[in-house]
């Protein structure tokens, strides 16, 4: 059925009002407390309505899930207040505590959103993971093909600056990924300047050199008819060629500019153009008439993209601030109108004052049942979707055996052990790796349950019969998921993947595996998945300079600081494989509960001799974040206090120690991270009259208040240092601050002082003086 365009446009600059309406209102009504400038995007706003509009009430489905740019928040909030799911009061709440966000979240907002934006390009580079999700669903008999949709981004055509894109599309080609939307607002003005001209000329070759189709909306109808009428063809080719600040400067000056500079640049050339458009403002609206402002040329260009599954790159030229006081202006990024300026324009828009919250204020008698129409027909998610947890059951993860293991092989153990054990949680473990599958002990689980591809790919070794430890054919059932060495698509892919319980209501397990040094390469892309609350299992390994030989750029210091400060991801650093069995069991049982979060571990590629335990009394510690390895005698003078693959070193110094200091503890620290929130948390609850103390403040109060600790751990000492602070007790903090270099472990440990020696000599440090 053929929409009425018309009635869609009415509906745009709707939508373009009650925009700039909220920033306005913000910034020029609400009263602020604190006097801070609210800020907003109308500009930004103002250049994708005619987009957004086209999209949600002609062009998107049901199950489509869309990305929005973060400037054009408020666009997709008055289009959810139209719909009647978003409120007047969020919406006079803009950019206030409790009220409708600056930038889409889809765990902040009451309207539905399917990405959170506002870390340009990692938006747009999601989507494209979800749909490699959504077919990975399909395949696996989780997804029926009817259940499927699109994935849309929406971009800022600064973002396309952002290196991330091209590192997501080249992962795509890979994977053959489709039924994606890439939809970029080119208005040609960012932050500072006016974009560049000449990358825009490449975009094409770039996306078709990855199996992308591309499709340019530069000009909108009226003015696509008028350049094939006498005289066009010149004012075309020089159009074509105007610089993108020349543009804007002409339509912020308006029709008669454009008449001067068209006959000034083609003279006898440009005369019947001009001849026929003789009135100047009508002559300015024509030469801004662009493709992502036209309804026709929007619609006609999504229907004949919805034919097919073919990724489309679609290039909207867009004018910056359209229909706006300042449209076109060079500053007109963070501009506002001011209220001379928006009541100007309530007026021309027959708005009555008193009612610019009027959902339908302004629209003619005639035209408003249209509009009413089209919100009545709009087939897009109107409400929130509900989140999903607690349907998969989580059996015990017995740990593997053996007198002297590995973190990082315990793991791969325990990932294979529940292969073959099968069941429903193995059946929904997704696992993949950044070129590192094999390095990070995932190999057997691969063996075991396959590499995932839409069309079978044969093992051509095997084939051949030529042996190797690894069956590398792929098929759509498998399970792991193989990825380039991007680290950023990495992140990006536990993202997509840990939201298929939100989007498909079809919970997976997502587990991703990378050397330890190398999170901070993809660091924004895993901040990006913990603030929509993706939930996944981030496996780093090996860490350290405790991976020896290896040494230089691949030992990691800050990590576990890394962890401390990032919201929604628990860190565990194991020492035994009993301890990490308990780890990931509990990492998986995070991941289906409404008040669960992401799990990041940090392993280890040294054998560590495995401790005998008496009962399971130590396991509520350490998954709290610590517990006594060695009991401390009450009122204990002093207490070493180790990490992960340092343990031998901590258990041997606390054997020697122990006869000169009686009663010296041993505190295993499985989690720093957890142990700083319990000790903040536990100071802010005081304030509400509680008196329960923390895990770590229960823990060291067993010790004399004046007690010394040596803390130790193969990372930034200030991991485990700060727990001096927590009851005043003094501390002599080990640790690594300097770039590692090749060498055996006992090298490195005395170079580094994470030995015995600077165990024996911190002890003293701090007892003696």
């Amino acid at each position: 059925m053929s929409i009425d365009t018309a009635a869609l446009a009415a509906l745009d600059e709707r939508l373009r009002w009650l925009a700039s309406w909220t920033i306005h209102h913000a910034n020029h009504i609400r009263p602020k407390a604190d006097g801070v400038k609210v800020g907003g995007h109308q500009a930004s706003s103002a250049s994708i309505s005619a987009i957004m509009a086209a999209l949600y009430f002609d062009a998107m489905d049901e199950n489509d899930r869309i990305a929005v740019k973060p400037h054009a928040g408020p666009i997709l909030h008055a289009i959810h207040y139209l719909l009647g799911s978003q409120s007047r009061e969020k919406l006079e709440n803009f950019r206030g505590l409790g009220g409708a966000q600056s930038y889409p979240s889809r765990t902040k907002d009451v309207i539905p959103v399917d990405f959170s934006t506002g870390s340009v390009g990692l938006g747009v580079a999601i989507t494209l993971f979800s749909s490699l999700m959504q077919d990975y669903l399909v395949a696996h008999g989780r997804l029926a093909e009817a259940d499927k949709g699109r994935f849309i981004a929406l971009i800022g055509d600064a973002e396309l600056d952002e290196g991330n894109i091209y590192e997501a599309i080249i992962e795509g080609a890979k994977h053959d990924v489709r039924n994606l939307w890439w939809i970029v607002d080119y208005n040609r003005q960012s932050l500072d300047a006016t974009s560049a001209d000449r990358m825009f000329e490449r975009f094409d070759d770039i996306f078709s050199a990855c199996g992308w189709r591309t499709v340019e909306l530069r000009f909108g109808k009226k003015l696509t008819e008028a350049l094939g009428a006498k005289g066009g063809k010149a004012v075309r080719d020089w159009l074509e060629a105007l610089p993108n600040a020349d543009f804007a400067a002409l339509h912020y000056q308006g029709g008669a500019a454009w008449r001067q500079r068209l006959s000034d640049d083609l003279g006898k050339k440009a005369t019947a153009f001009l001849a026929a458009h003789e009135d100047d403002e009508q002559l300015g609206e024509l030469m801004t008439d662009l493709g992502g402002h036209c309804m026709e040329t929007l619609t006609h260009a999504f229907a004949e993209a919805k034919k097919d599954d073919v990724p489309t790159f679609f290039i909207a030229w867009t004018v910056k601030g359209f229909g706006l006081p300042f449209a076109g202006h060079k500053d007109n990024h963070a501009g506002l109108m001011n209220p001379t300026q928006i009541q100007a324009w309530r007026d021309d828009l027959g708005i009555a004052e008193g009612e610019e919250w009027a959902p339908l204020a302004g629209l003619s008698d005639n035209m408003a049942p249209k509009v009413e129409a089209l919100l009545e027909a709009a087939r897009i998610k109107r409400d929130k979707r509900p989140r999903s947890f607690g349907s998969v059951p989580i059996p015990t993860l017995p740990a593997p055996e053996g007198e002297e293991q590995s973190t990082q092989a315990a793991f791969g153990r325990i990932l294979m052990d529940l292969s073959k054990a099968g069941g429903e949680l193995a059946d929904r473990i997704v696992t993949t790796s950044p070129d590192v599958t094999v390095s990070t002990n995932l190999g057997a689980w691969v063996n075991s349950r396959g590499l995932f591809k839409r069309r079978e790919m044969e093992d051509v070794f095997a084939k051949a019969k030529i042996p190797s430890a690894q069956k590398w054919g792929a098929t759509d059932q498998g399970q792991h998921i193989e990825l380039g060495i991007a680290e950023s698509n990495l992140f990006l892919m536990l993202a997509a993947a840990g939201l298929t319980g939100d989007h498909w209501h079809e919970r997976l397990f997502p587990i991703g595996t990378l050397y330890d040094p190398f999170i901070a390469r993809g660091l924004d892309s895993l901040n990006y998945g913990c603030y929509q609350d993706a939930r996944f299992l981030l496996v780093a390994t090996p860490s350290g300079l405790t991976l020896g030989p290896e040494g230089g750029a691949h030992q990691s210091i800050n990590p576990p600081l890394i962890a401390m400060g990032q919201p929604g991801l628990r860190h565990y650093e194991p020492a035994f494989a009993d301890e990490l069995a308990a780890m990931m069991e509990h990492a998986f049982r995070l991941i289906d509960d409404p008040d669960g979060e992401s799990t990041y571990l940090r392993l280890s590629t040294r054998p560590v001799e495995q401790v005998a335990r008496a009962d399971d009394d130590w396991k509520d510690g350490a998954l709290q974040g610590a517990y006594w390895l060695r009991e401390p005698a009450d009122g204990a003078e002093a207490a070493i206090i180790a990490m992960g693959a340092l343990m031998p070193e901590a258990l041997a110094a606390h054997e020697e120690l122990s006869a000169d200091i009686p009663g010296l503890g041993l505190l295993a620290v499985t989690s720093p991270d957890l142990l700083h929130r319990g000790w903040t948390a536990a100071q802010a609850a005081r304030w509400q009259g509680s008196r329960t103390p923390s895990h770590i403040e229960t823990l060291l109060s067993r010790l004399d208040q004046r007690a010394g600790l040596v803390t130790l751990c193969d990372a930034a000492p200030a991991s485990l240092s700060w727990l001096g602070g927590v009851l005043g007790q003094r501390v002599a903090p080990l640790g690594v601050e300097r770039f590692g270099q090749t060498g055996n472990l006992a090298d490195l440990y005395a170079t580094y002082r994470l030995d015995g020696k600077a165990i024996t000599e911190a002890m003293a440090e701090i007892l003696l003086t």
